[in-house]
């Protein structure tokens, strides 16, 4: 591995593609942090980053000279098996249109985001970098893995053909302030939280959970992922993508317990075998990234107290939303 130790000049071009997902505008609040003024931030409908033309035109007229890429139609299990041609053609033309554009202007670095369900489902717990293609993926979320596994090639790729400076970086799974409380499409803890908040309003004593509650996850503040990002922009430059995660690993009836422990106490956990368990198990090994120097800092209880501040304070986060970050 490279540790390139290259801070980001602080009048530097900074392009942040979906800023207003999860994960982009929690990135955003960390450039902030770090006093970078020049983000250059666009939404969809002014931008629509399926289309080459369009993409390489804004990328022609403003220059950026770094590039986070966490843009893209994401969702949880019911999103992923309900929408699959939409996640794969969504997700596969995002990622070219930026990354080819990136290249045609020269971009100084560009950091890719993919998602630990690029791993096989059977993957060696826990999951290092080597797993990938090594096996059959988890068919609930096949065609978004695919699309991010597509990812990661296209940045090897141009930083084999060009030289170009593109890294990729593999984070676990995220939760934190700004998510999407839909429970159509939403991940374990945002789905879940607002499942405890909705019965704790109503004075339900129970609250379902899909699927046995055996699998295990590995839970990562999206606050801290986008500290994991910056880190990764100004200290590492090499060919392999890298995991980002905690290193360690709940079941999910151990996270509805820490949901239900802050949300509502006095509630039940009903779990439903006939929904989907999804992946058995998905931990990552972070021990490259560790060896780099960077680790988390905030533990899943502070995370989900955080976590639910923000949403009873943004009760517009709790209708259906779109899919796009």
């Amino acid at each position: 591995m490279t540790q390139s130790a290259n801070p980001i000049p602080p009048g530097a071009r900074i392009f942040v593609a979906g800023h207003r997902g999860l994960v982009g505008s929690a990135i955003v609040r960390r450039l902030q942090e770090a006093e970078y003024t020049n983000l250059l931030l666009v939404s969809r409908g002014e931008l629509d980053l399926r289309d080459q033309a369009s993409v390489n035109r804004w990328f022609a007229d403003n220059r950026p000279e770094y590039v986070f890429l966490v843009a893209g139609t994401v969702g949880g299990i019911l999103a992923n098996s309900t929408f699959p041609a939409r996640f794969i053609y969504d997700n596969l033309l995002i990622h070219a249109t930026v990354v080819h554009a990136a290249h045609e202007v020269g971009v100084t670095k560009l950091l890719y985001l993919g998602s630990s369900c690029i791993y096989p489902r059977l993957a060696e717990q826990p999951m290092r970098e080597e797993a990938l293609l090594s096996g059959e993926l988890e068919p609930t979320n096949e065609s978004y893995a695919i699309a991010k596994i597509a990812g990661i090639k296209l940045c090897q790729a141009y930083r084999k053909q060009y030289g170009d400076d593109f890294i990729a970086a593999m984070p676990t799974n995220l939760y934190g302030r700004n998510d999407n409380f839909d429970l159509e499409s939403s991940h374990l803890v945002p789905a879940l939280m607002r499942k405890f908040h909705e019965a704790k309003s109503a004075r339900h004593a129970a609250v379902e959970v899909w699927g046995t509650g055996r699998p295990r996850r590995e839970l990562l503040h999206v606050d801290d992922l986008a500290d994991a990002c910056l880190f990764l922009m100004e200290n590492y430059s090499d060919l392999g993508h890298l995991n980002v995660g905690t290193g360690e690993d709940l079941t999910i009836a151990e996270i509805a317990r820490a949901i239900r422990d802050v949300v509502y106490p006095e509630s039940e956990l009903r779990f439903d075998p006939t929904k989907p368990d999804g992946m058995p198990r998905k931990l990552l090994d972070v021990s490259r990234l560790h060896a780099l120097g960077w680790r988390h800092r905030i533990s899943l209880e502070d995370g989900l107290r955080e976590t639910y501040d923000w949403y009873r304070a943004n009760p517009e986060a709790a209708p259906t939303r779109s899919l796009d970050a």
